[in-house]
């Protein structure tokens, strides 16, 4: 079986540190994303699981063995990197096959194994071409086949599709899923790419500053953000943020119907969560999740960004500002008023200066 448990597992470069007690299991079988903004600490995590970073603290363990002293060649992983890395003098059989050379495996298992990959890539009739004669997904596709032939316990992707342009990219993140459905083999990618994660995974690792913000389901994470950061980086277009403030006494459970007062005007505020009179808090509402209602609140359309299944507003209210997303055609244009109002069931409230959810 080829569980991986990540126990508060710390990493310092001398006196900083990059990691702070860092802990994830990772079930057989299991699809994870690492997703945060550059420099949170995910692709430094996935280097200490390959080996390829020391760990300074806790312990990494892949089937049940722990590996924080093992080399790489002895992890039994693959990895694949964000650059290709294939030998440009070597066609794509030499490339897929050359690590199994390397370690004596017999000529006809190589073959065997090089054949199967290829198959499933649909590398096939592109065996006996250089790198160079290749496209861009090809060639990751020539890079995922060198990690497959090793048959690991555990794949390992690092940001992989970020050199690839966006309709291929979206082709590729497909062409990793499928795979991983069909192979099963355990799998953790890196990616900053919030679309990526929630597309791809099993289960999402969010992290921030090396630190663990939220873990769950993509679904999970999108409805129920446990914080500020995680609500804000999950979801594209992002949630709109507002500050404001609990106002019309008591907590929000009183039959008074308390308000959030955002720049000058109210917003209902949602069932279930709890403030304090006159607390500071950040109403949290996904621009599709505003709807256009009489009994909403009144904006005026600043900007409109047509994409030809949805529609974006850019609206302001007083001195607030917020964006709405349709997926009906409107003919909106800059300086029309809309009165928007929210789907109470999708709002989130969190408390201003923790950042948590109420």
């Amino acid at each position: 079986m080829a569980q991986v448990a990540i126990s508060s597992v710390a990493k310092a470069f001398g006196t900083v540190k990059v990691l702070h007690e860092v802990s994830v299991d990772i079930a057989d079988g299991q699809f994870v994303v690492l997703v945060g903004p550059s420099g949170c600490g995910k692709s430094t995590l996935l280097r200490m699981v390959a080996g390829l970073e020391t760990v300074s603290g806790g312990t990494i363990s892949i089937g049940g063995r722990v590996v924080n002293n093992l080399p790489p060649a002895k992890r039994d992983i693959a990895m694949v990197f964000q650059n290709y890395a294939l030998y440009p003098h070597k066609t794509v059989e030499q490339n897929m096959a050359f690590a199994l050379k390397l370690r004596g495996t017999d000529p006809a298992v190589v073959a065997e194994r090089v054949k199967r990959a290829a198959d499933i890539l649909d590398l096939a009739p592109y065996l006996k071409r250089y790198p160079r004669q290749l496209s861009g997904g090809q060639r990751q596709r020539v890079a995922m086949g060198r990690a497959i032939v090793r048959n690991p316990q555990v794949f390992l992707f690092d940001e992989p599709l970020s050199n690839l342009d966006a309709k291929l990219r979206v082709q590729m993140r497909t062409e990793i899923k499928e795979l991983h459905q069909r192979l099963k083999t355990t799998t953790i990618y890196v990616t900053h790419d919030q679309i990526e994660a929630m597309t791809m995974a099993d289960k999402i690792v969010v992290m921030r500053d090396g630190r663990i913000e939220q873990v769950g389901a993509p679904l999970e994470l999108f409805d129920r953000p446990a914080n500020l950061f995680v609500a804000g980086f999950i979801g594209s277009p992002s949630m709109n943020l507002l500050k404001g403030t609990v106002r019309n006494g008591g907590t929000v459970k009183n039959v008074g119907k308390p308000v959030v007062e955002i720049a000058g005007t109210a917003f209902p505020v949602p069932s279930g969560a709890v403030a304090e009179d006159g607390q500071a808090v950040v109403y949290g509402v996904r621009p599709e999740h505003l709807e256009i209602h009489p009994d909403g609140v009144e904006a005026k359309v600043s900007v409109v960004e047509p994409t030809g299944s949805e529609t974006l507003a850019f609206v302001r209210f007083g001195e607030g500002e917020m964006v709405a997303l349709f997926r009906e055609r409107h003919d909106f244009k800059p300086g029309d008023t809309l009165k928007l109002k929210p789907r109470l069931d999708q709002v989130h409230l969190f408390d201003a200066g923790t950042g948590k959810r109420l």
